[in-house]
């Protein structure tokens, strides 16, 4: 078995698509929108990075430095294929991005998700790689369902 954490290529877009379709996280329409300036623009302070397993898109991530900010970013995405989850490979792209971010000088990182039950096992899931429930905003992203944000210090 094969595995690499790297940046993401133009050629991992289709397993991104289908990660996106199985987890429904939102239509695959917005993605290329979403990476436009990460491919197009060589000044671009996002990260994209994609996890492969034996040339296989499994999962991928987005972060972005806070702006206004002394060192704090923000992942804004996480994912794993739905039929890999729980296998540890969520696990290792945490451990990547922080190891990146750390090398680069960043302090912290945010990592924001649902107060949705669907969202249990992600809540649960930072609680275990040490991050802290640092706030709760209400009905942010609809009635009834809050923002949840996680924060950690990187050391």
């Amino acid at each position: 078995m094969k595995e690499e954490i790297r940046n993401t290529i133009k050629d991992d877009i289709d397993g991104i698509k289908e990660i996106l379709n199985s987890n429904e996280l939102f239509p695959i329409e917005y993605l290329d929108h979403m990476i436009s300036d990460y491919f197009d623009n060589p000044q671009s302070e996002e990260i994209w990075f994609t996890y492969i397993q034996d040339n296989k898109v499994l999962g991928f991530g987005y972060c972005v430095p806070e702006k206004m900010t002394e060192g704090t970013c923000n992942l804004l995405l996480i994912a794993v294929r739905k039929d890999y989850q729980g296998k540890g490979a969520g696990k290792k792209m945490m451990n990547y991005i922080e190891h990146l971010l750390q090398s680069m000088s960043k302090r912290i990182l945010i990592v924001e998700t649902s107060s949705d039950d669907q969202f249990v096992l992600t809540r649960e899931f930072y609680k275990k790689l040490d991050y802290h429930h640092e706030a709760t905003i209400r009905e942010f992203w609809s009635p009834g369902e809050d923002k949840i944000v996680f924060w950690k210090k990187l050391s």
